[in-house]
């Protein structure tokens, strides 16, 4: 009964107590039954010593020396990545984020949506017909003509866009002005220092 106790559930045996049955040197097989004995007071059961609780450190063989280098002159190279790739994935996210909106507005399309589109891809394609001859009247006629369909379906959009493109116009033509008037008076003072 113990040694199938033991093998199924080892640690059970510290917790039953039991008698210890030894035969007498006498060998005519008798039993005496003899004084309880504890488990701890038996050899086979003590413990043996805890190991001891400290690491060698072993010497750094030609293969760790070499991974060593490779991952110093690797450790610029990552950071490098590390920093590019910071940068680049929100903008990756903003991207992704775009493309899912997208998909959605055109699964469940607002009222009237495609008719729109469908009006305003017409008038680009009525631009590229008129538009026979320069490259400009190429570019111009179909971007005016669907410029001008979307600001009919879209006039507050539209709106807003004129106010926005109309100050960086006006910014960028007084730029313009005052960089253009800058030159002609130095060349008109070179041509009066010249002359004299």
């Amino acid at each position: 009964l113990y040694s199938n106790a033991c093998r199924v559930m080892p640690g059970a045996s510290s917790f039953l107590p039991f008698t210890v049955f030894a035969a007498n040197d006498a060998g005519n097989g008798e039993k005496e039954e003899t004084s309880s004995v504890n488990l701890d007071e038996l050899s086979l059961y003590t413990a043996p010593p805890p190991p001891p609780l400290w690491h060698e450190e072993s010497e750094a063989g030609q293969l760790e020396e070499k991974v060593a280098t490779v991952r110093k002159l690797a450790e610029p190279y990552a950071i490098w990545c590390q920093s590019a790739y910071a940068k680049i994935k929100p903008k990756v996210q903003k991207v992704v984020q775009l493309g899912n909106d997208t998909y959605v507005n055109l699964q469940y399309p607002p009222k009237d949506f495609y008719p729109r589109a469908g009006v305003i891809g017409l008038a680009g394609v009525v631009g590229l017909f008129l538009a026979r001859g320069s490259r400009i009247k190429k570019v111009l006629y179909p971007t005016g003509l669907m410029t001008l369909g979307a600001s009919l379906y879209y006039p507050e959009q539209a709106a807003a866009i004129a106010k926005s493109t109309g100050d960086s116009v006006y910014d960028t033509a007084v730029q313009s002005y005052a960089a253009v008037e800058k030159i002609l008076k130095s060349q008109v003072k070179d041509k009066k220092s010249n002359e004299k």
